[in-house]
């Protein structure tokens, strides 16, 4: 128990009290404040702004993971707000590394949208780890793949920042046992899912 919860308890108590009667109520209150914080539920989510998962879980990349099963084109099937116009990534082997192509849709207030493309070098970390770098160096992130399904169709990825995560498919629909597969390993791993947004 902390001194400021300490000082609050005593305070509670009528100065004029006999000393040894304020001594022994403040300790039974003490024990009785004891057994509710142990048995008050722990808040299982972070609190800063953006970030999206639990730093006290366990998080870790899938050992399925293989770079060339997994290259290819994926349609973002749930993401979180900041990343909401994100529709496709793209993961490609190169001779250095690998390479993620992330496609944005970004609507103007008059409903007129464009599609934004950003290319990030990857660098691998460990397996079914990355470090992703844009060319300009304005964005550098982890990227961990936590599960994909043995057919390759499905994948989740995040990081252990928490700052996003994506469930990629090979599909735009389809799949939806695989979806909720996904969603449960991203909440296993810590992760707020019940602010994932999916694409019907």
């Amino acid at each position: 128990m902390s001194k400021a919860a300490k000082t609050g308890v005593h305070n509670a108590y009528t100065t004029g009290a006999p000393s040894v009667h304020r001594r022994s109520a403040s300790f039974g209150l003490l024990a009785l404040l004891g057994l509710a914080a142990c048995n008050a539920p722990l808040s299982p989510l972070p609190t800063a702004p953006g970030m999206y998962r639990d730093a006290a879980a366990l998080i870790g990349a899938t050992t399925r993971f293989n770079a060339d099963q997994f290259a290819g084109d994926w349609q973002v099937r749930a993401s979180y707000p900041e990343e909401a116009g994100l529709h496709t990534v793209a993961f490609k082997v190169t001779e250095t590394g690998a390479e993620v192509t992330a496609v944005s849709e970004i609507c103007a207030g008059s409903g007129v949208c464009t599609r934004d493309s950003k290319r990030f070098a990857a660098s691998e970390t460990g397996q079914g780890r990355y470090q992703l770098r844009s060319a300009g160096g304005q964005s550098n992130r982890e990227m961990w793949v936590l599960w994909v399904d043995e057919g390759f169709r499905t994948a989740v990825v995040g990081n252990p920042a928490g700052s996003f995560a994506w469930i990629l498919d090979r599909n735009a629909t389809g799949g939806g046992d695989r979806i909720v597969a996904a969603r449960e390993i991203l909440d296993f791993n810590g992760y707020d899912v019940s602010q994932l947004r999916t694409r019907k």
